[in-house]
């Protein structure tokens, strides 16, 4: 019997790199810097995923880390993008304050505009959220919009020049995973010439797989990986829910079926029969 056929599944997740504003990137899994255990905990689990993008909030970061350099030092020795975000603001004036400081101290054109329009479950106020995209694309950001699912609100992001828009899952932190598939479904279908990164909400890595089998192009994580019970494991742990995700959206899934149908087909005479007849 001949050898069976190899099969370099490798080769095929390698070869899977994508760009947003200009960036070229291989890492489809962006990491928040907060709410570690340690920094160096935090620098060990963006090695372990792999990650090429970190996002770091000057309003949302404790005040021990920014009093200090270890924590940048740390950072930066990672080698990573920084992404800067405006987590914490609740108005457009906030946000731009906060993203021109950003912009000076990361030497960064890109920004990661949260605008929180309430705070019981954090959820972006979709009217500042517009104004302020508008507002920093003038000032020549390079935005990337943290919004919910709706689909009006990211055509609208899109409108105004936002090669990528990050809908929730669910609400940061919850941990609850994809809340309404049905509207990440029509946002991919509606949207496909932009970028789509679900980002909060995610818990599992299973969660992240369910995202890029819909077809959508990376995710952002941090609660779900910095308070786990082993936040290097559990970022390893994405890295690979990740790529399993993506490879599974990229081989094509089987179609759905209403009726049950036998893997080995039953046509004609068992083989057993037939040898027994001769």
């Amino acid at each position: 019997m001949s050898e069976p056929l190899a099969i370099d599944s490798s080769s095929r997740a390698d070869d899977d790199g994508w760009s947003v504003y200009g960036v070229d990137l291989t890492s489809r899994l962006f990491l928040g810097t907060a709410r570690y255990p340690s920094l160096q905990v935090m620098a060990d689990a963006a090695k372990a995923a792999k990650t090429e993008v970190l996002t770091v909030g000057l309003r949302r970061q404790s005040p021990e880390q920014l009093a200090g350099e270890a924590f940048w030092d740390h950072v930066a020795s990672l080698g990573c993008r920084i992404l800067p975000n405006t987590a914490g603001c609740h108005s457009t004036k906030e946000v731009v304050t906060l993203a021109q400081m950003s912009r000076e101290i990361f030497e960064t054109n890109w920004i990661k505009l949260e605008v929180t329009g309430d705070d019981y479950n954090l959820q972006p106020d979709p009217f500042e959220l517009i104004e302020a995209t508008r507002r920093l694309i003038a000032l020549g950001f390079e935005v990337f919009p943290y919004t919910t699912d709706d689909l009006v609100v990211c055509q609208r992001l899109r409108d105004l020049g936002c090669e990528i828009i990050m809908p929730w899952g669910a609400p940061i932190g919850t941990g609850k995973g994809l809340m309404n598939p049905y509207a990440l479904e029509t946002l991919r279908a509606r949207l496909p010439d932009v970028k789509l990164l679900v980002d909060a909400g995610l818990g599992l890595p299973s969660h992240a797989a369910r995202v890029f089998e819909l077809g959508f192009d990376a995710v952002l994580l941090n609660t779900a990986v910095a308070q786990a019970d082993d936040p290097i494991a559990m970022a390893s742990a994405f890295q690979h829910g990740v790529q399993a995700g993506r490879m599974a959206y990229r081989a094509g899934a089987m179609a759905e079926s209403e009726t049950a149908h036998p893997s080995t087909p039953v046509v004609g005479t068992p083989f057993w029969q037939a040898a027994g007849d001769n």
